[in-house]
Formats: C-alpha cells, sequence, structure tokens
C-alpha cells in the first residue's frame, strides 16, 4: 500500500527501495527513501488528516531551524495524498546516539554532548510568536491537570507531598521566565551521531514555547541514565564552558519535580506496560536529589 501512496508523489515516484522505520511512539509513518542513481535519501512521515495543522507548523519550524544553522532535517516537500497527509525531509546519516554512545570513550561521549548543548542554544533564538500565553500561566495549567489525574490514578511515588510542597514552594522561579522554542524532547533518543562525533538533532513533532531551561529535563531523565559524561557536556556545551548559576540549577529541579507526576500520568495513558521501567526512572530521579532537598543531581560531579 505504501509504495501505491509514493507513487502519487513526484519527487519520490521513481524511488528504487523503501524501508520502513518502526522506532518511536510518534503516531506517524516513518520511511527511508533511497532514491536511484544518486544515493540520496529521503525520509518521508505519513499522517493523518486531523494533525494537518501541526505538521504544517512543524515543517515552517524546521524552515526556521535553517537559519539558526541547527544541524537537523531539512524540511523539502509538504502535501496531501488522498486522505493522508505527507512530509518530505532530507535524512540524517548515522546511528541512534542512545544506541551508540556507550561505545565511546568518557570524552567522546563528553564531546558529543557539548555539540549537543551548543545546538540546543541555537534553537533557543527563535522566540514565541506574540500570541502565546505565558509561560508560568501554561505550564501550572498542565500541572495542575497532571496533578489532579494522579491524584485520582492508582500508581503513587513514595512521599510524593514532599515534592508537591517543593513545587509549591519554587513555582514563583517561573516568573517573567522567557518563551523561547523548545524541541520539548531532546535526548539521546533523538540525536544522531556518526563516525563518533554529534551528526544531527531528530523529531521536532512534540515542539513547544517556553523557559529555555525546561529543555534539560530530559538529560535528568533520560539521558543521564545512559551517559553522564553527555549529560554534563550538554549542560557544559549550552553554557559555552562556564558553570550554570543557582537560578539554573533551582529551575531544572523544579520542572524535573513537575515531571515526576506528568511522566506517571503520560505512562498510564501511553505504555502502560512500561510503568515499571518509568517508576525506577523516577526513583532515580528522586535519588539523584535527595526528594528535591538539593536542586543539583549527584550525577554531574561525577
Amino acid at each position: 500500500m505504501i509504495e501505491a501512496f509514493i507513487r502519487q508523489i513526484p519527487l519520490i515516484s521513481s524511488c528504487r527501495e523503501v524501508v520502513e522505520i518502526q522506532k518511536g511512539f510518534s503516531t506517524d509513518e516513518k520511511y527511508l527513501i533511497h532514491m536511484p542513481g544518486d544515493n540520496r535519501k529521503f525520509l518521508l512521515k505519513v499522517f493523518n488528516l486531523e494533525e494537518w495543522e501541526s505538521k504544517e507548523e512543524e515543517f515552517s519550524l524546521l524552515r526556521k531551524m535553517q537559519n539558526f544553522h541547527v544541524t537537523c532535517s531539512r524540511p523539502i516537500e509538504i502535501g496531501k495524498v488522498e486522505n493522508r497527509g505527507y512530509m518530505i525531509t532530507s535524512y540524517l546519516e548515522g546511528a541512534d546516539a542512545e544506541d551508540e554512545i556507550s561505545k565511546y570513550s568518557n570524552q567522546v561521549q563528553y564531546t558529543i554532548g557539548y555539540e549537543a548543548g551548543q545546538e540546543l542554544k541555537k534553537m533557543h533564538q527563535l522566540s514565541a510568536p506574540v500570541h502565546i500565553l505565558s509561560w508560568k500561566s501554561r505550564k501550572l495549567e498542565k500541572h495542575t491537570k497532571y496533578i489532579n489525574t494522579y491524584l485520582s490514578c492508582g500508581t503513587k511515588i513514595k512521599n510524593d507531598h514532599q515534592l508537591m510542597n517543593f513545587i509549591d514552594e519554587n513555582s514563583h522561579l517561573m516568573d517573567s521566565r522567557p518563551n523561547v522554542f523548545q524541541h520539548d524532547d531532546f535526548h539521546l533518543g533523538n540525536i544522531i551521531i556518526k563516525d563518533s562525533k554529534f551528526a544531527g538533532v531528530i523529531d521536532f513533532n512534540r515542539h513547544d514555547w517556553g523557559d529555555p531551561i525546561h529543555e534539560f529535563l530530559k538529560v535528568g531523565i533520560f539521558s543521564s541514565e545512559v551517559s553522564i559524561p553527555f549529560s554534563v557536556g550538554q549542560i557544559k556545551g549550552y553554557f559555552s564552558n562556564e558553570e550554570p548559576d543557582d537560578e539554573f540549577w533551582r529551575l531544572y529541579s523544579l520542572y524535573l519535580a513537575m515531571s515526576v507526576f506528568s511522566s506517571v500520568v503520560w505512562t498510564l495513558k501511553t505504555i502502560p506496560d512500561s510503568m515499571d521501567e518509568m517508576l525506577a526512572k523516577i526513583d532515580r530521579v528522586i535519588e539523584d536529589h535527595d526528594y528535591f532537598t538539593g536542586i543539583k543531581p549527584k550525577w554531574y560531579d561525577y
């Protein structure tokens, strides 16, 4: 069926090979398209037309990322065929960093993280559209919904009241925080490595707008579990090898504490069979911060 779909898209209708890509939680169908003759490769995403507006925005944002020289897929074409939408971008050659990075020395892992941090800094040059409401108002509204859902579900975090109190006591830190582009899923699973170097970032479909420091919570939950040198490198690269200040760590720990509850709710809704795995990550995060009596994670000074 996908071959018949592709034949209706002139740009790739003469492709010589189609390989489905099944990794990730996106509802998109993803295919690696091999073109004849010149070894060109494209990434094809096929999606439901209900998502057309968000996909148009994603396509537009990829164009804007080119203006800031972000190393990511280049947007090529977006359109509709029959009752489906499609997006074609360039294909980033390389391997998934989550799978590959442990094969390298600590220094190489750190350097890849440093380069990733520099790329993230580039992305944050893009300011939110003027119609986007303040970061604090949107974040607190989401958090309140997550807390209410969490309290009504059967899964509970030990000493959860301690985390809730920490969040309440520190939510004022979000006052007047900047509203900029957020990749919102920036971690090793969405980073490509080639020849032991950072080769780009993928999957912009969860993008948002808000505080740039919010991006780093994925370091605490995911990346630091796989590679501490990468995680430290990402922070150092973002701050041009300067040590982040106390404000960074306070906001980082605030967002990480908030993510404990949103992670439980998201996992129950999306991949409930993985709840034990997520709870293990949450336990590690809480231990890293001694139930958020400490704002800097223990792994940072590895």
